[in-house]
């Protein structure tokens, strides 16, 4: 039986390997329990694994001395968790944590590196994500200082649609002003406004987006720098 055939996975960089690649991580790849809120590595510790998210996503968060957060970035299906390490880094100055729950896949990061040395297919293909993770960081710093709440909400509500299966999407307003370095006061007030506008849905902490087209229109540009260049992954779950 073909390996890729036999294999099941929604995540980009796992069925974009080639057979013979894919058939040497295989022995080493684990699923995990991927629930809300499993932490994936710490600041400065070292990344021992790398993570493939299937429909689960991740949040990359930046923590200062004083423990303020922001969230620098999102990883889902397109990607990978920890590819710092391809780069020939053994930790990260951020957290990276499960933000969204469901499956997922990790492998040791001994094995990425080694296939990442061996195979310039795999070499590109992981490359290629971090240039696009490193825009998506690139944009989100922008948005983050110049743009409204209401603007930054609507980027991050749509990128975390465009990440796992389905329209809904667990969150509370505090953990979402954590993310965006925000008062749950003013993430409140935002949201509140986009379900009178019947752009979203919210019940007891699950988010539906129930227009997408006006969610985008209530977003700034750096949704769709974002999403134009991860389109050409063609990875999203939708």
């Amino acid at each position: 039986m073909d390996t890729h055939t036999s294999f099941l996975s929604n995540n980009y960089l796992l069925n974009g390997l080639k057979p013979d690649a894919l058939e040497r991580f295989l022995p080493n790849l684990q699923e995990i329990d991927a629930y809300f809120g499993r932490i994936l590595y710490l600041p400065h510790d070292p990344i021992e694994y790398v993570f493939f998210p299937n429909t689960s996503m991740a949040s990359i968060v930046a923590i200062t001395e004083e423990g303020r957060t922001t969230e620098i970035g999102v990883v889902g299906c397109e990607g990978a968790v920890g590819l710092e390490v391809v780069m020939g880094r053994t930790s990260s100055p951020n957290e990276s944590m499960i933000q969204i729950a469901n499956g997922g896949h990790r492998i040791a990061t001994r094995h990425v590196i080694a296939e990442f040395e061996r195979s310039a297919h795999t070499r590109g293909l992981l490359l290629a994500f971090v240039s696009k993770f490193l825009i998506q960081v690139s944009q989100t710093t922008l948005c983050n200082r110049l743009h409204n709440i209401d603007q930054r909400l609507a980027r991050w509500l749509l990128l975390c649609h465009d990440r796992v299966a389905g329209k809904d999407i667990y969150l509370t307003h505090e953990f979402l002003a954590l993310m965006l370095g925000a008062t749950r006061t003013s993430v409140s007030i935002a949201a509140g406004s986009f379900q009178t506008l019947g752009l979203i849905t919210y019940v007891r902490g699950n988010v539906t987006i129930a227009d997408h087209d006006g969610l985008q229109a209530a977003s700034c540009e750096c949704y769709a720098v974002v999403k134009e260049e991860y389109d050409k992954t063609e990875c999203f779950a939708d």
